[in-house]
């Protein structure tokens, strides 16, 4: 496996575990993928955050209102990998699902990933959900 193999495959399976994770309620395992100074741009977001802390902050606040979404399906479809040296891009479409019955809601993602002493963490974050889910499929 060549060097840029082996990078989008780490970075696929972090993708994986990162929503794994969100899945499992463990925003500490979660956070492991986040780097400290993450950018986070979300279609639902009360605009950019700039920090892991101001994601935290949100969280606060989403949570204390009692809206933390109990997701049954959070899973990254058709990812497209690149790497470069220590850095990397992933694209790919997140499905969610809130029970088996209800009609999933695709986003469009864009990660920008950075490799720091062998890990590879997420710097910024970029998440549009998509209106026509057409386009999506």
């Amino acid at each position: 496996m060549t060097f840029v193999e082996a990078g989008a495959a780490a970075i696929a399976a972090g993708i994986d575990d990162m929503y794994d994770a969100f899945l499992a309620g463990d925003t500490e395992r979660f956070d492991t993928h986040l780097h400290a100074e993450v950018t986070t741009w979300e279609t639902h977001l009360p605009g950019p955050l700039r920090t892991r802390a101001e994601l935290n902050d949100y969280r606060e606040q989403r949570d204390a209102a009692g809206h933390r979404p109990q997701l049954a399906v959070l899973a990254a479809r058709d990812k497209r990998i690149d790497v470069w040296d220590d850095f990397g891009v992933a694209r790919y479409v997140l499905v969610s699902q809130l029970g088996a019955d209800d009609e999933p809601e695709f986003t469009r993602v864009t990660d920008v990933l950075r490799r720091i002493d062998g890990r590879w963490v997420i710097v910024h974050h970029h998440a549009e959900l998509v209106r026509d889910p057409v386009v999506a499929a």
